[in-house]
């Protein structure tokens, strides 16, 4: 076995009987394994008796630390940069092998060199650093106080917020409903990959949203790959859009809709719909009270009616996952939802519907199940998806001047998050 000098983080060559590897050195917890994370992302382990020889590429340590900062050019489109976690803020930790987030600008400025070469990075914020699923209400009203300080600025044409993706759906939402009579592009964009792996999407992602933070288009939307390879990213509607893989970089999809747009890494941006025209003279009104006191309730078959006595004593209002075309149980079966929705809607509690199928639009007339939960007050929400209802009933609850006009708010279309008419191409 040969000497090993090496240590965690160090790039190395490893020569082994019938081939070389190189590689990243991470921390290992068995002494006898050399763990490496190769170029392509992978981890590898080598028992140490099978390496001949080894040789140091770059010591860690030896990477820049005094990152440059943003270099203001010429001819170039001034925008605002919201930072706040996430995969396409961090980078791999050369020791774990796991990801740390940048918290240096001039460090974001040296993985994406692209951004800063299409526009301007006029103004920068990180409000916080944080995992999507780390996030609340709290949380989404700083980014729209962000945004709304940003849009103020007369000097900047848009503004880009990188965020991460499993809860993406949920501020893309939030801030579509806090921020009304937008006159400039806010554009959300997220990675799958960090920028250290070869198949990373934070790259274009990044392009393309600076393409779009510059267009004429003045809404809160979201960006990323279109499918799994290079050619273009889509622009999806703020209240439209879901999560739909774990892992794919076209993970994020339009439900019940289509994109506003494609957008090529060239800058060329193909419009597919209608949409809201930039007017930079426009004020934006920023209404960012949220209530708190609002769940998600997923139905399931064999689902005890009781669970409604605990939520309407927690909770001011629920939206509820229901099946098929927006049905529970009512009174064909042996545990009918109905007595229970009447008493607690009576005593205040708001019960919207949603479908859990996510596709395709709710209608409480087709079947006397249906028309039976809408006589108990339950509200359906006809198309919109159910995260989107969840934001959006937090949102109503909190506005004063809505109280009594729960049910007309929430089938109220604010940010384009109801369609009535979907058509085939919307699935």
């Amino acid at each position: 076995m040969a000497e090993l000098n090496f240590k965690a983080g160090d790039e190395v060559r490893i020569r082994l009987a019938h081939k070389e590897i190189d590689g990243r050195v991470l921390e290992s917890s068995d002494s006898k394994i050399v763990l490496l994370k190769l170029e392509s992302g992978y981890n590898i382990g080598i028992p140490k008796e099978n390496i001949l020889a080894s040789r140091i590429l770059k010591k860690h340590g030896e990477e820049i630390k005094n990152y440059p900062v943003p270099v203001v050019g010429k001819g170039k489109k001034n925008i605002g940069l919201i930072i706040t976690g996430g995969t396409i803020a961090s980078k791999l930790d050369s020791k774990t092998g796991g990801v740390r987030h940048l918290v240096e600008i001039g460090e974001f400025r040296r993985f994406y060199p692209e951004l800063f070469e299409i526009v301007n990075v006029k103004e920068i914020e990180m409000p916080f650093m944080k995992a999507s699923e780390s996030m609340n209400s709290d949380d989404w009203k700083k980014i729209a106080r962000t945004c709304e300080k940003m849009l103020d600025n007369k000097e900047i044409e848009g503004i880009i917020v990188t965020h991460g993706t499993d809860f993406l759906g949920y501020t893309s939402a939030a801030l579509s409903f806090m921020l009304h009579d937008l006159g400039k592009p806010i554009v959300l964009t997220y990675s799958q990959r960090s920028i250290d792996r070869a198949s990373s999407d934070a790259s274009m992602n990044l392009v393309c949203a600076a393409h779009m933070a510059i267009s004429d288009c003045a809404e809160v939307v979201l960006v990323g790959h279109a499918s799994v390879n290079d050619d273009f990213c889509y622009a999806m509607p703020g209240t439209k859009v879901r999560k739909m893989h774990t892992s794919r970089r076209d993970a994020f999809k339009v439900v019940n809709d289509i994109p506003i747009a494609k957008i090529f890494p060239s800058g060329e941006i193909e419009f597919l719909k209608s949409y809201r025209k930039r007017d930079n003279s426009r004020k934006t009104i920023l209404n960012s009270n949220f209530e708190d006191k609002v769940a998600l309730l997923k139905f399931y078959p064999g689902q005890e009616p009781e669970i409604l006595d605990y939520y309407a004593l927690k909770f001011k209002g629920i939206v509820i996952e229901a099946s098929g075309l927006g049905h529970l149980p009512v009174s064909e079966s042996g545990n009918s939802w109905i007595p229970r929705l009447k008493k607690h809607i009576k005593n205040g509690l708001i019960v919207c519907a949603a479908a859990q199928t996510i596709y395709g639009r709710l209608d409480p007339y087709v079947y006397s199940n249906g028309r039976e939960l809408v006589d108990a007050g339950v509200i359906f929400l006809e198309d919109m998806l159910a995260e989107t209802a969840l934001v959006k009933l937090g949102w109503i609850l909190g506005q004063k001047g809505f109280k009594g006009h729960v049910k007309e708010k929430m089938l109220y279309n604010f940010a384009g998050e109801l369609n009535d008419k979907i058509g085939l191409e919307e699935f």
